[in-house]
């Protein structure tokens, strides 16, 4: 066990193991039972490594969920008292808030972002898009039809990509086919949902820049 992960206590992983008859035995990925003299030392060696390594994962996991629920509840109180004592609410109409010390150096920013989902209207945009685009000369066409395909590609998941379609809507052209397209497309988003998330910055001095923190694993 590394010095950084006594902290804590991992989670509970099962070990793999099944005693039949007296043997051990480890189930491979199709669900049969190996003997585990028969099994390699250095993928067994491996199976506890990434065995061990989850529970420390899971275990922070744990902790990362529990600590996001104190902290919206803690918030929560905060934004109830001032409510109650001052008659007013923190933050703009879609919730959007920032918390921060005295001295700002450290804030506490909640965003809500809203989920969005496209209607039947987007295919009667698509079908006006390429009505443009073939209307129009090749030149003219060239710099849209990459945008255009990348907006209305499907990914793997079966999501059209957004970002790429709201930057159709950035184009000012004046053609009432290509007009009438971006109408479509604004009636066709639908908002789902939205989503809370926490932003945490800090600056290292008073006057400093300020820089976002989290603790992605990624590692650079």
């Amino acid at each position: 066990m590394s010095e950084h992960q006594s902290a804590f206590t991992p989670a509970t992983i099962p070990d793999g193991k099944v005693t039949f008859n007296g043997k051990t035995y480890m189930s491979d990925a199709k669900g049969a039972l190996l003997p585990i003299e028969t099994i390699k030392q250095q993928h067994l060696l491996e199976d506890q490594l990434v065995r061990d390594q989850f529970g420390w994962f899971l275990a922070l996991v744990d902790q990362v969920n529990r600590f996001r629920g104190h902290l919206f509840a803690d918030l929560g109180a905060f934004d109830a008292l001032i409510a109650e004592k001052y008659g007013a609410e923190k933050g703009g109409p879609k919730g959007n808030r920032t918390y921060a010390t005295i001295d700002d150096c450290y804030r506490i920013s909640i965003r809500v972002r809203d989920t969005l989902d496209f209607g039947p209207e987007l295919q009667a945009s698509k079908a006006l898009i390429d009505d443009c685009l073939r209307d129009w000369s090749e030149d003219a066409a060239a710099p849209l039809r990459l945008i255009v395909a990348g907006a209305f590609n499907v990914d793997k998941e079966g999501r059209i990509n957004k970002a790429e379609l709201f930057k159709l809507l950035r184009h000012d052209i004046t053609d009432p086919k290509w007009v009438a397209a971006m109408d479509a497309l604004k009636d066709a988003i639908r908002v789902t949902g939205s989503r809370t998330s926490p932003e945490f910055r800090m600056r290292a001095e008073v006057g400093g820049e300020l820089v976002s923190v989290s603790f992605g694993l990624a590692r650079g």
